[in-house]
């Protein structure tokens, strides 16, 4: 019997590259490309090498400095590197000097993380709201894109619309983009009418960074099947859920996850996504407390929902993943100073509960400190409830 033959897909093989500066130190930009590289293995890639360079900002023409292009070229050269992924937002420009100088496929963070929204989009909605974003982000780059796509066999950052010659034309796009728009206002206006009809009940959002187990307390509460996944961005859609605990009910809807540097494309397309949001009445903003940079998490979340004019709303912290936390011992003779990486579990709570604002810590995946979590819910949801609707005479 002869070898089997596997037609499973060779992983592309990337580079990663970074600059670290004043406001970014290399401990930080280590951070952010951990987060890359966790981007670009979602979006099936694989990473080969890093390359961080040190200065003031970014070179406006090509990134990196002309010593640290060529050390990136000969790498790239030897290692047989299929592309180079920088975690900033690339300009036309540094992208097409880039692309001549390194001789391989140039994407940036928000191609990368556009192209994962692609490919996670399911509903027609969230494909319409990805191309979108996809349209405005190319618009400005369109002279590249086009001429690199003629020689292109597809791959990650080249998933998405309008693959073909004709649509150089810049007009084409810019039809494309006001035709999107009028439909997203159409679909915006219907959820809208679906919102208001909605019965009086209290409405909570799960919001959080990417990836922190809201989809997996979404399925907790209301017990149905929500995907769940270890990737970023596996949700993309809103899903709302009627759920009832005790004899009091409410509605739960999921949202899509945040990150840092999300494309601004992304938050104007996903508006009416991030409409459940502002028109909720509790957040439960839920946190990866096994993630050594929760707290960063947590500044980059409410910085969004400032953003998105949801910054006021009563928040409830959801300390998820208790199960999975590990802190770093401090042995007694050790004369440095304890940091935040030497704290327990019980020094996260007596800190955060010092705060005085609602918060838990749970485990989604072993369902620890669940009753608890419910009854925290029921009383902050029976509060709004009789905030909200004073002369309803539901019965609690």
């Amino acid at each position: 019997m002869g070898e089997m033959i596997s037609h499973e897909k060779v992983p592309e093989r990337a580079v990663l590259v970074a600059v670290s500066t004043h406001e970014q130190n290399k401990e930080k930009t280590e951070e952010y490309l951990d987060e890359l590289e966790f981007l670009l293995e979602t979006a099936g890639g694989v990473t080969v090498g890093r390359f961080i360079q040190p200065l003031d900002r970014p070179n406006s023409v090509t990134y990196l400095g002309s010593g640290k292009l060529e050390e990136l070229h000969q790498y790239i050269k030897t290692e047989n590197i299929d592309m180079a992924i920088f975690d900033d937002e690339l300009s036309a420009t540094q992208i097409r000097n880039l692309e001549k100088e390194l001789e391989c496929r140039i994407l940036d963070r928000t191609n990368l993380i556009l192209d994962i929204f692609a490919k996670n989009a399911k509903t027609a909605y969230a494909k319409t709201q990805v191309e979108l974003a996809q349209y405005q982000y190319m618009l400005p780059r369109l002279t590249r894109m086009w001429t690199h796509l003629e020689r292109q066999r597809g791959g990650i950052g080249m998933r998405g619309p309008g693959e073909t010659q004709i649509e150089t034309d810049r007009k084409i796009i810019r039809d494309k983009i006001a035709l999107l728009k009028e439909k997203l206002k159409e679909i915006d206006m219907q959820k809208s009418v679906q919102r208001k009809n909605r019965q009086q009940l209290v409405r909570v959002a799960l919001v959080g960074y990417t990836n922190v187990g809201k989809s997996t307390i979404m399925n907790m509460l209301s017990k149905s099947d929500v995907f769940a996944e270890n990737k970023l961005f596996a949700t993309l859609d809103t899903t709302v859920r009627k759920v009832v605990i005790d004899n009091l009910p409410f509605l739960l809807s999921d949202t899509v996850g945040f990150i840092r540097k999300l494309p601004t494309q992304l938050i104007e397309s996903f508006k009416s996504t991030l409409d459940e949001v502002r028109e909720s009445d509790i957040l439960l903003h839920v946190v990866d407390i096994s993630h050594p940079d929760f707290e960063s998490q947590i500044e980059t979340v409410s910085q969004t929902l400032s953003e998105i004019g949801a910054g006021d709303k009563k928040v409830i912290m959801i300390f998820n993943k208790i199960d999975a936390y590990q802190h770093e011992v401090k042995e007694e003779d050790d004369l440095t100073p304890a940091t935040k990486r030497n704290y327990t579990l019980d020094d996260w709570k007596k800190t955060w509960m010092a705060k005085g604002s609602p918060c838990i810590f749970i485990s989604a995946k072993d369902k620890e400190n669940y009753q608890e979590f419910r009854d925290l819910l029921y009383h902050e949801i029976k509060d709004m409830h009789a905030l909200k609707y004073p002369f309803d005479n539901f019965l609690y």
